[in-house]
């Protein structure tokens, strides 16, 4: 049975950091690409980075270039986003996945970012 389980999710102030965990099991953690979506209030799903099962390709969108760092420890069967410099515009209920093809085919089921003073 496949689970992917995010943890780490806070309230935070604006410009600070938080490091978002997500632990999977039931399938080969190493051969598959992972990345990390996330849903604002009121909005549709927004991706945010990728990682290649070899952990050397990384992929970020424009809105969290050079403040989010994805990385992955296959030996412990777990993905991180490294979110710093946060933003209001941050908040978001984030989510994993497993990347299948082009698409993503298990998620979940979030872990919520609330930034904020």
């Amino acid at each position: 049975q496949v689970q992917l389980v995010e943890s780490g999710g806070d309230l935070v102030q604006p410009g600070g950091s938080l490091r978002l965990s997500c632990a999977v099991s039931g399938f080969t953690f190493s051969n598959h690409v992972m990345g990390w979506v996330r849903q604002a209030p009121g909005k549709g799903l927004e991706w945010i980075s990728d990682i290649d099962s070899g952990g050397d390709k990384t992929y970020y969108s424009d809105s969290v270039k050079g403040r989010f760092t994805i990385s992955r420890d296959d030996a412990k069967n777990t993905l991180y986003l490294q979110m710093n410099s946060l933003k209001p515009e941050d908040t978001a209920v984030y989510y994993c996945a497993r990347e299948m093809g082009c698409r993503y085919d298990y998620w979940g089921q979030g872990t919520q970012v609330t930034v904020s003073s």
